[in-house]
């Protein structure tokens, strides 16, 4: 049995930074330092900031007055911040840049007079955020059939939309609405571009963002995934926690493509089974898991017979994204002091 090992893999840019964030915060400031929301979608890196002293809620209600709080990289509605100013608290926004992005088109296309539809999974922390941005202003589209059915709200529909409804959403709708489609970050790209499809068949005036919203890190690895599928890979090992996005997503491109797909969130949970008679396994990993853990799965693997690991490269990644200027500032001050 032969590995194959993506590469990219593991964390990406905004990843990185988040949780440079916290570990610089605790080091500053010194524990607790509260942070709301997992910092990212990964239990390890969530347990290994415990054992350092930050502290996981759920809601800036929690968090004591005065406290240091951290955002997580998923983002979070303007509500957020108000409420933290409420509650004085010296808050570090640890949102990754790439999401930030999707907000500040969301102002900009409020502002200029557009509805938005949002491509997304409902609940995940991003679209909640994104969301928030601008409630009255954004519908949600998980998938291809309510692509085929959502509606714009009234100021409206001028043509077509009765028409829709009795052919079951397949008609081109005509609306006097400026639209636009802005999607989730960590989505995959194939699901994304066969919901937009639709949205574009039904809403022939439709437009997209300047940009592609799906991130570079999120398209990297998926693109590694279809890669090993082309080497002969029949099973596909994505090392990631259940809630995170970006990980399910590789299993997914995997499975679309025949590959018996698993989502492991440790090497003990690789089931030996699965294993049966494949020739060439391929292992990968979401954006938020530690290059450790992988290397777990790696010999775990030795351990069941795998006889030679070889990489499977298809980008190189050298994006960087700054620390917070407050953080930053705080950190040089208490060198400058002697701490």
């Amino acid at each position: 049995m032969k590995v194959l090992l993506a590469n990219p893999r593991g964390f990406c840019a905004g990843v990185d930074r988040a949780v440079k964030i916290v570990d610089l915060a605790l080091e500053v400031f010194g524990p607790p330092v509260y942070v709301r929301r997992e910092i990212v979608h990964n239990s390890h890196v969530v347990e290994a900031l415990r054992g350092k002293g930050a502290i996981v809620v759920e809601e800036l209600a929690a968090v004591p007055p005065g406290a240091v709080a951290v955002l997580s990289a998923h983002g979070v509605a303007p509500a957020v911040f108000g409420e933290a100013r409420a509650r004085s608290l010296r808050l570090i926004d640890a949102t990754c840049p790439l999401v930030t992005k999707v907000h500040l088109e969301v102002h900009r296309f409020v502002q200029r007079g557009y509805y938005i539809l949002l491509i997304g999974h409902r609940g995940h922390d991003e679209v909640i955020g994104t969301i928030g941005e601008s409630p009255a202003n954004i519908t949600l589209v998980e998938n291809e059939e309510q692509a085929w059915t959502v509606e714009v709200p009234a100021g409206g529909m001028t043509a077509g939309g009765g028409m829709a409804a009795a052919l079951g959403g397949h008609a081109p709708v005509t609306t006097d609405r400026k639209l636009v489609v802005l999607t989730q970050t960590t989505l995959g790209v194939d699901d994304t571009a066969g919901v937009l499809r639709v949205l574009r068949e039904r809403f022939r005036r439709i437009e997209l963002p300047p940009t592609d919203d799906i991130c570079y890190a999120t398209q990297n690895r998926q693109d590694a995934v279809k890669a090993m599928v082309e080497r002969g890979m029949t099973v596909l090992l994505v090392v990631g926690s259940t809630n995170s996005s970006n990980a399910a997503r590789l299993v997914e491109v995997g499975q679309a493509r025949g590959v018996r797909g698993y989502l492991i969130d440790r090497a003990a949970d690789i089931d030996a089974a699965w294993l049966g008679g494949a020739e060439v396994v391929g292992v990968t990993a979401g954006a938020s898991t530690p290059e450790g853990v992988v290397q777990a799965v790696l010999d775990r693997l030795r351990s069941l017979g795998a006889e030679s690991v070889e990489a499977c490269t298809t980008a190189e990644e050298g994006t960087v994204f700054t620390l917070p200027a407050m953080l930053k500032e705080a950190a040089k001050n208490r060198m400058a002091n002697g701490e």
